[in-house]
C-alpha cells in the first residue's frame, strides 16, 4: 500500500509495520478531556463508527469509563500507555478534541512515527480539521489510502536540570516571567555566539507548526510547515527596535536568564515548569519528526483562510 509523504509516493513503514490502509486496521484513540458534552459525543460517535467498520481499538486507561457502552455491546478494547520505535504500534492514532489534544499526543507517540488524525470537537482547531459530520467518510478515505502524511519538525530542549519527562515540543518552547514579576532579560546565543539580550516578558522559540500559535499572537510571522526554520519571537519587548526573526533549524539556541526574581517559567507546548535563573537551557531540532494525517481535500492555505481569515478583505 502506498500513501503520500510530503506529496511524494512512499511505501509506508513506521518501525517494522508496513500497513496503514484497508479493513481491520489497528486504531488508537485519545482524548484530553471529556468534560464538554461535544467531546463525549465525539468519542462515542468515533467508537461506534470504528466498531461498525470492524477496526481494532485501543484507548488509554483514563478513557475506559467513557467507553463502557461500547464495551457492553460486546466489543473488545486494548489499553495503551505510550509507543516507541520498535513497539507493536497501531496504524493510526485518532485524537478527539482540538489543537491542544494533538499536542498531548506527543507524549504517547514519541519517536514511533505513528501518524495522527484529529477529530475536531474543539473551537478553532487549526490542526484538527476532521469534522464530526464527515467522520465516517474520513475513515473510509483512510481505508482507501486517500490521504497524505505531513512531516512536522519538533523542538528538543536540553537543560542542566531535569525539567520534563518528554523534552520535545511540536509548537514552541517559551521562557516567561512569573505572573507577579517585572520584565526579564533573556540573553540568547546562536551556536554559542551572542545574538541578543531580550528585555521583555519572555521569549518564544517556535517551529513552523507553532508559528500560527502563541508566536503569531505576539507579532511573529506565519511560516509554512516545510520551511526548515525556527521563529524567535519576544513577548512584549521593551525595545521598539527588537522584532521577531527567522533562522535555520540546524542552529542551536542557548539562553541565560536575568531578572529580579529567583524563578521563571519554561514551557514546552502546554507543559510548564518553574525554573531558576541558574539552569542552562538550549534548544535544537529534534532527531525525529511528528506526522499529521491529512485527507486529500485539506490544504494548508485553505486552513489559513478558513480558520484564521488570512487575507480576508471585503474587496476580494
Amino acid at each position: 500500500m502506498y500513501a503520500y509523504v510530503d506529496g511524494k509516493p512512499e511505501y509506508l513503514c513506521f518501525g517494522y509495520r508496513c500497513k496503514i490502509a484497508g479493513k481491520n486496521m489497528k486504531i488508537a484513540v485519545y482524548a484530553k478531556t471529556l468534560k464538554d458534552t461535544k467531546h463525549r459525543e465525539g468519542l462515542a460517535e468515533l467508537l461506534s463508527v470504528l466498531g461498525e467498520m470492524g477496526h481494532e481499538i485501543s484507548l488509554p486507561a483514563a478513557l475506559l469509563p467513557f467507553a463502557q457502552p461500547y464495551i457492553a455491546s460486546g466489543h473488545k478494547i486494548e489499553v495503551f500507555s505510550s509507543f516507541s520505535m520498535g513497539d507493536v504500534i497501531p496504524d493510526v492514532l485518532i485524537c478527539v478534541g482540538g489543537d491542544g489534544t494533538i499536542l498531548d499526543t506527543l507524549s504517547f507517540v514519541r519517536d514511533s512515527g505513528l501518524p495522527i488524525l484529529a477529530l475536531n470537537t474543539g473551537r478553532l482547531g487549526f490542526l484538527a480539521d476532521v469534522q464530526l459530520e464527515n467522520l465516517r467518510h474520513s475513515i473510509e478515505d483512510i481505508e482507501k489510502g486517500n490521504y497524505t502524511l505531513e512531516k512536522r519538525s519538533l523542538l528538543h530542549l536540553e537543560s542542566s536540570q531535569p525539567l520534563f519527562d518528554y523534552n520535545f515540543a511540536l509548537n514552541d518552547f517559551v521562557i516567561h516571567k512569573n505572573e507577579t514579576s517585572n520584565m526579564i532579560v533573556v540573553h540568547t546565543f546562536l551556536n554559542g555566539e551572542f545574538l541578543n539580550s531580550y528585555w521583555s516578558n519572555g521569549l518564544i522559540i517556535a517551529t513552523p507548526t507553532g508559528s500560527t500559535g502563541y508566536s503569531l499572537s505576539c507579532g511573529g510571522p506565519i511560516v509554512f510547515p516545510k520551511s526548515d526554520s525556527f521563529v524567535i519571537t519576544p513577548i512584549a519587548p521593551h525595545n521598539l527596535n527588537v522584532r521577531p526573526i527567522i533562522i535555520k533549524d540546524d542552529n542551536i539556541l542557548s539562553f541565560e536568564i536575568e531578572g529580579h526574581e529567583m524563578s521563571y517559567l519554561a514551557s514546552l507546548d502546554s507543559r510548564s515548569k518553574s525554573i531558576s535563573g541558574g539552569v542552562n537551557l538550549a534548544i535544537r531540532k529534534a532527531d525525529h519528526d511528528f506526522y499529521l494525517m491529512r485527507l486529500s481535500n485539506i490544504h494548508f492555505l485553505d486552513t489559513l483562510r478558513s480558520k484564521l481569515n488570512w487575507g480576508f478583505d471585503r474587496r476580494n
